[in-house]
């Protein structure tokens, strides 16, 4: 009898929460039955979805009757070139696998879910940090021998399943694997809790993978609104929202300079002013953290179902700053003033655990959320008006110049964003620009001009420490808290 020279290996990539550890169990099952000698390990992922937790199975695909006593060696880790089987929760998992060498073109099979889960890299970038989706389905066609890919996330929930069940589907469907579909849901059967669910998911992807069933077609992602009646209406609405219709007037009023001019500058001026003016405070924080939109969306994403009980508990840290942001204007100015002097800005943060989904977790936040008619009159409300109107300021004398460069004088909003920290560097980066090449201009050529804060801009975003933005310019740019006294 002709032995395979070397087992199949299969890597499961899936982020926390999503049964990859389950899935692997539920493979090492199909081959036990089948008296397949077979080994799985894992590698822990590690938190806040900076990696995905892998799960690594050898099987040799002969039963051990017909090995006359022999035992196929395993490896514990897999190795670059050598994976048959590279399965993937979530696409950029998928684009960490090939970015490490497990998917070959001679060898590998990849089935991965198309949606996304950003990564806390994506998360921390400034501007728009999300990862290229084409980029990583265009390189599963190159460097795969064969691709399966769909949202199978979206047929999770259709199907009232984790998506684990619906990867093992997949994976049983595309017949890569020397596993009958009987022996794969007899493995989910004896799993015991959530078969059925399980199952249901389970026979939705075999349909998909093995082609009697079309795999269900990807959301078109959200579109940035592009055209000014859009923009103006979303952005009144927006404000509407956050303050009222008084301060949507406000907005209005603000963007009539711009209406009679460039149609493309107004949409964009009037897409950031509304963003800006509907600034992150904690008065914000607690109105949306407590809408019932948000419970009910909590407990669409978590699959509760009528009557269960669904706990939520939000994790703040409020400091100074936030306090200090709702205090009237002269208040305010003079905690800031004394923190800054004495390095406390972010001395006096205190973590808390607050239980929204309770009555008096609830309470506590709405009440923050009830503070909205006194915003105008607040520290934080004076000090961003009076940023947005010199911003507002710059980019119309711009246009007068050149409409390239009133687009990034007015793209420079995009650094002011987020509260505490993030809001200090940002805001400290617009005013290093501002003053360096929008209002004291190293040239006289407004092409130039644009293309130098276009790079500063670019370099702030990437790298808010300020370094990057420090070499852009020439001298270092410091924003960096006071040193506490002694």
């Amino acid at each position: 009898m002709n032995l395979p020279e070397r087992p199949i290996t299969i890597l499961i990539a899936a982020l926390g929460g999503e049964g990859g550890g389950v899935m692997a169990d539920w493979l090492m099952d199909a081959a036990t039955q089948l008296d397949f000698p077979a080994q799985s390990t894992s590698i822990p992922g590690v938190a806040q979805r900076t990696g995905a937790t892998t799960y690594y199975l050898e099987m040799f695909p002969i039963e051990r009757g017909s090995l006359a006593g022999k035992e196929p060696v395993f490896s514990l880790t897999p190795s670059p070139g050598n994976v048959d089987v590279m399965v993937a929760s979530e696409l950029v998992e998928a684009g960490r696998a090939m970015q490490n060498g497990y998917v070959s073109p001679e060898r590998t099979t990849l089935i991965a879910s198309t949606h996304r889960i950003y990564a806390t890299a994506e998360k921390m970038q400034m501007a728009d940090g999300r990862f290229d989706s084409a980029r990583v389905t265009d390189a599963a066609k190159q460097l795969a021998k064969r691709t399966l890919l769909f949202d199978m996330r979206e047929l999770a929930q259709k199907s009232g399943t984790v998506i684990n069940a619906v990867l093992f589907g997949a994976l049983a469907g595309s017949g890569v694997l020397p596993l009958p579909r009987e022996a794969c849901e007899q493995a989910i059967r004896r799993a015991g809790r959530g078969a059925e669910a399980s199952l249901r998911g389970f026979a939705a992807a075999y349909d998909i993978a093995a082609g009697s069933r079309v795999a269900p077609q990807p959301s078109a992602p959200p579109q940035r609104a592009t055209a000014l009646d859009e923009v103006m209406n979303l952005g009144i609405a927006r404000l509407k929202d956050y303050q009222g219709e008084a301060y949507a007037e406000i907005y209005r009023e603000r963007m009539k300079p711009f209406l009679d001019g460039d149609p493309k500058l107004a949409a964009e001026v009037g897409r950031l002013l509304a963003l800006w003016m509907s600034y992150e405070d904690i008065i914000r924080v607690a109105d949306l953290k407590t809408r019932a939109s948000r419970f009910e969306r909590v407990r669409r994403e978590v699959g509760a179902k009528e009557g269960e009980p669904v706990v939520v508990i939000d994790y703040l840290k409020p400091g100074v700053e936030e306090f200090a942001s709702v205090l009237p204007a002269f208040l305010g100015r003079r905690l800031i003033a004394w923190a800054e002097r004495r390095g406390k800005l972010d001395a006096y943060n205190v973590g808390m655990h607050i239980k929204t989904s309770g009555a008096f977790g609830y309470l506590l936040v709405r009440s923050l959320a009830w503070l909205k008619p006194w915003r105008p009159y607040s520290y934080r409300y004076g000090e961003e008006q009076q940023l947005i109107e010199r911003w507002l300021a710059l980019v119309a004398d711009a246009a007068k110049r050149d409409r390239a460069l009133a687009l990034e004088v007015a793209a420079c909003a995009n650094l002011i964003k987020g509260y505490g920290e993030t809001h200090r560097r940002g805001k400290a980066n617009f005013l290093v620009i501002v003053d360096a090449l929008v209002e004291n201009p190293p040239t006289a050529d407004p092409r130039e001009q644009a293309a130098a804060i276009r790079k500063a801009r670019e370099a702030a975003l990437a790298d808010p420490e300020g370094q990057a933005l420090g070499k852009q310019l020439g001298k270092p740019v410091v924003w960096l808290k006071p040193v506490a006294r002694t």
